[in-house]
């Protein structure tokens, strides 16, 4: 073997990477542990509060060594496998920003009538089209208004730097698109941001590629209704003036010591120690002051601002000497109580270097929830006025030591708690280079009335910025942005903030600003809620299926192969702890459908094994030194082995590329386990059994047993010779299959290709599935209603299309109280929802087309790589025909299933199992194929039909030990796999019997029909 050394060193540096990334899911279990021994309390209960403030504490803090290299639990996090929501339960939500309603504000009043019925028809015609929205709407207002220009309708006063009475019909839907792309960015900075104040660890949220979607996955949500309402709702973007600080510092003082009163009361009504800690005030009033932004006049007259972009400060000392401070307070420096606001709040007064008194209020990340509780507005009253509002920073700084710490502003709103000036007065925002050379500044532009306001506002603020600054939020959902100082009044709305930005910095500024400008509403157009229980049972039953697979492979391929099969075995554990490993390595999230991949991997990986022993036996059959055999066996292998991983990895990319969620987990999965088996199949095995062949010199060495010892070794078998009779019975199957699905009024779509909702109800007995849908039927108003068994007889999954084509939350109420109502009658069985799901018809119709462009993508790629490796077109053509062969038995099978009472739905796994099939089918096809090019050049001359029967035959070992192989672990994964996974166990199950048959008796008849007829031509 060639470059041993190199193979031995890569093997090693892989296993090495791979007990690396792994140690990090080991670690973060380790410290989640420690969290919940931490929140137990004596009655073995556990205080999650307590829990994620434990876990808080430590996020920033060096939790794990490796090989000296610290790393943090926010690191560990990072890195750990990530189980999907299937596995742990939690929500999945695609939102769709609402162009109608971006093109609508962009269009002002003009043209309104016109305007709402072209957006009306436009999102009628999107349900059933791939067009861009832009293109739907615009062929929809040349039907509405045939004479009239786009400029007519979208140049006013806000657009007039862009579109004006030139502007073409094209250019305007550049820039229409353009907006709705914007949209998309600032709702998923939106989303981020309001998500990160939620809590939810390790959240998943990303624009799906190709459209105005966003994609977002929260694991362990167990309130649904509170999540659509933080995702759903409307920017609040404000500019709020902040509090100068001798207004808000001594009654923080009065407030704190308040509350120290009243903690020592209750300390004594509770027998508990009153003894307090004194504290020097230096010691008390700590921390330091925030970097300050300024805001001025863009183009105006108040351009001069001050040249330093940090605050300058004192020293400590000097700062509590000053007389701003001792007028403020008149507490004992020496002895200072702490009430449990200023234990966690720390205060920062300080002056400038041009005199005026300033103030910083920073709070740890762990402690910003607790101290905003007791700065809220109930809370303060009769210590600040009415309407004060006490905000953290959007975003945190980060100390040396890895400490986190907010900003909190004290924030002065008007009478009623309205802002000075609202965002949507904003018409334009943008990250400019700064002019000074500081790096970049975020430049706005207002509406006319909000440049009114901003002037007055800004009037105010700025008439003495250097001795009185003052400061204006801006605060987007209660989170502060940024509070620039206000160096003097802005009279024309055009602003320019600065502030020594960087790029990224002043675009997500940007992008915050226009939020405000156009209330792009976002609805749910698809939504899946896992129970938690739901998960649990989904990860005992993978694992369950993995274990039992993986034990059955493994006693097989000893039986089958002796210490072949026992290399075999260790090749089969380590490509295993490999896909582990590269999934850790990648952050990639672990899925229901992802074990399922792993489990598949566990029977496709052996396929190379079997084909390198397979070529071995034949060349120690015709008496060749062991050493030399294998060597041979791995040589002639390995070029079958390549062509039929990278046709598979042809239909995980397509897969992988074209799908979301669990389905794109399981194609992550099935490449990676593709490459993982290539590599310990080719390099790994050949490492074990050469150096178990030396040691022994190959007398020990051997791959059969009294089991398969001269099995199929001399078989003959007329295979081409049936190719008619089997062409007839697989067009009686499909006919049958076809005939079925007319009976049976189409396919058994799922909701992920017709839209509706689902929900999974828990019985405290059995229930008849009939009996649950008549009641259903009456309240869902005659609608598509299904009932079914879903797992256990005491839980069922209710599908309906009741109310498909709305979308709004109002609907989702509206369906989710019909079926309470139904299932009041079965009220002593106690219905529980424990999971559900919503397809918009919209998003069902996509995923519909989607799925088609990725099988037929996928059979043309294929076609092509056979092609281009056989070079003849025949075997392309017969490769084909055996794939859509394949196809079309999987879903006549289940027609046929249907109607005997056995039914599964035709959704986004099954489409996985579909390619998978597509990928598996080829792959044995060009096992088969590579053995009849091989036959054809050793010996050109010979009857065709002979040579292609003897390439089936030669192979025929292989086709069954591969296929069978893998029938025991899909078997498992039907039996073992859980409900989810029936459906898709099912569809590779007659997938791999058919794909194992079509290779024998479709593909290369077919290559050999055409061979013949071109052979006649010439």
């Amino acid at each position: 073997m060639k470059n041993k050394s190199f193979i031995v060193i890569l093997t090693i540096l892989i296993t090495f990477f791979c007990v690396y990334f792994i140690s990090f899911t080991y670690k973060s279990r380790e410290i989640q542990n420690e969290a919940t021994v931490f929140a137990t309390n004596s009655e073995n209960a556990v205080d999650f509060t307590k829990k994620q403030y434990y876990l808080d504490s430590i996020w920033n803090l060096p939790v794990y060594n490796f090989l000296g290299i610290e790393h943090t639990y926010k690191e560990v996090k990072r890195n750990e496998i990530n189980l999907g929501l299937d596995l742990q339960g939690g929500m999945h939500v695609v939102l769709e920003v609402s162009p109608s309603g971006i093109i609508e504000a962009l269009a002002g009043k003009r043209q309104a009538q016109q305007l709402k019925e072209a957006l009306k028809m436009a999102t009628e015609n999107q349900k059933n089209s791939q067009e861009k929205y832009t293109t739907l709407f615009y062929e929809a207002f040349k039907k509405v208004s045939p004479g009239t220009a786009l400029n007519q309708v979208f140049s006013n006063s806000s657009n007039m730097d862009r579109i004006n009475t030139n502007t073409t019909d094209q250019e305007v839907l550049k820039i229409l698109d353009a907006e709705i792309d914007l949209a998309v960015e600032r709702s998923l900075t939106i989303l981020r941001s309001r998500i990160d104040k939620f809590g939810v660890t390790q959240p998943n949220i990303q624009q799906l590629k190709g459209s105005n979607r966003i994609q977002v996955e929260l694991a362990g949500v167990d309130n649904p209704k509170r999540v659509r309402k933080l995702l759903q709702g409307v920017a609040k973007l404000e500019f709020l003036e902040t509090y100068r600080a001798g207004e808000v510092y001594d009654r923080i003082i009065e407030y704190n010591n308040f509350l120290y009163e009243k903690e020592q009361a209750n300390k004594v009504l509770n027998n508990e120690d009153t003894t307090s800690s004194s504290s020097n005030l230096g010691d008390l009033l700590s921390g330091e002051p925030a970097k300050v932004e300024e805001l001025s006049a863009l183009g105006g007259e108040n351009t001069e601002t001050d040249s330093t972009t940090e605050s300058e400060e004192s020293n400590l000392e000097d700062a509590l000497a000053s007389d701003a401070v001792a007028d403020t307070t008149s507490t004992d420096s020496s002895s200072f109580k702490r009430s449990k606001l200023l234990e966690k709040l720390q205060v920062y007064p300080y002056q400038s270097d041009k005199g005026a008194f300033l103030l910083s209020l920073t709070v740890k990340a762990q402690d910003k929830k607790e101290v905003l509780a007791l700065l809220s507005e109930d809370n303060i009253k009769g210590f600040f006025p009415k309407y004060t509002q006490f905000l953290p920073s959007a975003t945190p700084r980060i100390a040396d030591d890895g400490t986190e710490y907010f900003e909190i502003y004290p924030i002065k709103r008007l009478i009623g708690g309205k802002a000075p000036v609202n965002g949507d007065v904003v018409t334009q925002a943008r990250a400019d280079i700064d002019p000074q050379g500081r790096g970049y500044e975020v430049s706005i532009g207002m509406n006319p009335s909000g440049a009114a306001d901003w002037a007055r506002l800004t009037k105010e603020l700025g008439s003495n910025p250097d001795l009185d600054p003052r400061m204006v939020a801006i605060v987007l959902d209660e989170q502060v942005y940024s509070a620039p100082r206000v160096m003097g009044e802005i009279p024309n709305g055009r602003t320019s903030i600065t502030g020594s930005f960087g790029l990224e910095e002043a675009n997500d500024l940007a992008n915050i600003l226009k939020a405000g400008s156009l209330p792009a509403k976002l609805r749910i157009v698809e939504e899946v809620v896992v129970g938690p229980s739901i998960g649990k049972e989904s990860v005992s039953a993978g694992l369950k299926s993995i274990i039992t697979g993986l034990a059955l492979v493994l006693i097989f391929m000893i039986l089958y192969y002796h210490k072949g099969g026992a290399v075999a075995n260790v090749s089969l554990f380590v490509n295993i702890f490999f896909i582990i490993g590269m999934l850790a390595q990648f952050g990639a999230s672990l899925t229901l459908p992802g074990l399922a991949g792993i489990v598949l991997t566990i029977g496709m990986s052996i396929d190379a094994n079997v084909l390198i022993f397979e070529r071995i036996k034949e060349e120690l059959a015709l008496g060749k030194k062991p050493l030399v055999a294998i060597d041979n066996g791995f040589d002639k292998a390995l070029i079958t082995i390549l062509d039929s991983n990278i046709t598979t990895f042809i239909t995980g990319a397509i897969l992988a590329y074209f799908g979301s969620g669990p389905v794109k987990g399981f194609a992550i999965t099935l490449m990676i386990g593709l490459a993982c088996s290539f590599f310990t199949a080719v390099f790994v095995s050949r490492l074990i059994i050469s150096w178990m062949a030396r040691k022994n010199e190959g007398s020990s060495l051997k791959f059969d047993t009294f089991l398969s010892k001269g099995l199929l070794k001399n078989a003959n078998f007329s295979f081409v010779s049936k190719r008619k009779m089997a062409y007839i019975f697989s067009g009686i199957i499909i006919v049958l299959g076809l005939t079925a699905t007319v009976i049976n009024g189409g396919l058994n779509l799922g909701l992920d290709f017709k839209g509706g909702r689902s929900y999974v109800v828990n019985f405290d007995k059995e229930i008849a599935s009939e009996d649950v849908k008549k009641a259903l039927v009456n309240v869902f108003e005659e609608a598509g209603t299904e009932v079914k068994i879903y797992g256990v007889p005491e839980r069922l999954k209710v599908s309906t299309s009741y109310l498909v084509d709305e979308e709004s939350e109002e609907s989702d109420e509206k369906v989710l109280v019909a079926l309470n109502t139904g299932l009041s009658q079965f009220s002593d069985s106690n219905p529980t929802v424990i999971s559900s799901s919503k397809i918009g018809a919209t998003i069902a119709d996509d995923i519909k087309s989607t799925s088609v462009t990725a099988m037929v993508i996928s059979i043309f790629l294929i076609f092509l790589y056979i092609v281009i490796r056989f070079r003849k077109w025949q075997f392309g053509m017969g490769a084909i025909i055996a794939l859509v062969h394949d196809v079309l038995i999987v879903l006549s099978v289940f027609s046929i299933a249907r109607m005997l009472g056995l039914s599964f739905e035709i959704d986004q796994i099954f489409i996985a199992a579909i390619l998978t099939i597509i990928g598996y089918s080829i792959n044995d096809t060009v096992v088969v194929f590579d053995r009849v090019r091989e036959f054809l050049t050793e010996k050109p001359t010979a009857d065709t039909a002979e040579t292609f029967n003897s390439a089936i035959n030669s192979t025929l070992s292989r086709t069954l030990m591969t296929s069978l192989t893998t029938l025991i672990v899909v078997v498992i994964l039907f039996i073992f796999g859980g409900e989810a996974l029936k459906g898709f166990s099912f569809a590779l199950l007659v997938g791999i019997l058919f794909g194992t048959y079509s290779s024998i008796f479709i593909a290369t008849p077919v290559v050999l029909d055409t061979a013949l007829r071109s052979k006649k031509k010439e």
